[in-house]
């Protein structure tokens, strides 16, 4: 399968995601999230699995040769990360 096939297939369990994050956590900015495909990143067994962009309210997802729910877990965690940002803990 296509790797974009593959993850927009999983795009409605991302949403619902960072949906519930959003409610939980209680941030008002929203993060932007890319999807990152990296062959050199994927073939590396120590690769980033994701990221988080401060300054830019940014999420690299890393999702090329992962299981959905890695992604997802990646995906939490940067969120947690955004809301630190937002409530200024980074400052």
């Amino acid at each position: 399968m296509h790797e974009n096939q593959n993850i927009n297939k999983f795009l409605p369990l991302i949403q619902s995601l960072y949906n519930a994050s959003k409610e939980k956590l209680g941030f008002k900015i929203h993060a932007r999230i890319c999807i990152i495909k990296d062959d050199e990143n994927m073939s590396n067994p120590l690769g980033k699995t994701a990221h988080y962009s401060p300054s830019e309210h940014k999420i690299g997802l890393y999702t090329q040769g992962r299981h959905v729910k890695d992604v997802l877990r990646s995906l939490a965690h940067e969120l947690v990360h955004h809301n630190q940002n937002c409530r200024g803990d980074f400052d």
